[in-house]
């Protein structure tokens, strides 16, 4: 059988590629594996601690975007695009180191705290330098410790 296992790649249009990789590559996890450039026209992360069999890696690409027509509107595209979710292993420790960072703090919209959410997440959302909206999660506390009872529970 064959399934579609994780998100592979994210690709951002971008203005500016400069600033936008100022930004990425500050945050803790983002590794530069390609590009990287001021005056480049592609760039890639890997996200997160690299691959194996249970955590396949994971890359942000930024692409510069074409001039965008009079006709079109890139806020608009980027308000209905939907929002990208990172896995953190510390979503408050993540929160306070981006909220401290002047130059990160500057260059972001912190759109609120992190907070728990029904479905077992503790999560935050950003806006990044583009406008693309940003969720940065991890499971929540109680779902942690639900999930550890539920596992004590089936071996007994």
């Amino acid at each position: 059988m064959m399934r579609v296992c994780a998100i592979s790649a994210v690709t951002f249009f971008i203005g500016n590629m400069e600033r936008s990789c100022s930004f990425y590559s500050r945050i803790p996890g983002f590794k530069l594996v390609y590009g990287g450039s001021a005056t480049g026209s592609f760039t890639t992360y890997e996200v997160g601690i690299g691959q194996s069999k249970n955590n396949p890696k994971t890359f942000l690409n930024l692409e510069l975007a074409s001039p965008i027509g009079s006709d079109s509107n890139i806020d608009d595209r980027r308000k209905h695009f939907g929002r990208i979710i990172f896995q953190t292993e510390d979503v408050d420790k993540l929160y306070f180191y981006l909220k401290k960072n002047q130059d990160l703090s500057t260059a972001i919209l912190i759109e609120d705290e992190p907070r728990d959410a029904p479905w077992g997440e503790r999560y935050f959302h950003i806006r990044e330098p583009d406008g693309y909206q940003l969720s940065f999660a991890e499971p929540s506390k109680k779902r942690k410790t639900g999930l550890k009872k539920t596992a004590t529970h089936l071996t007994k």
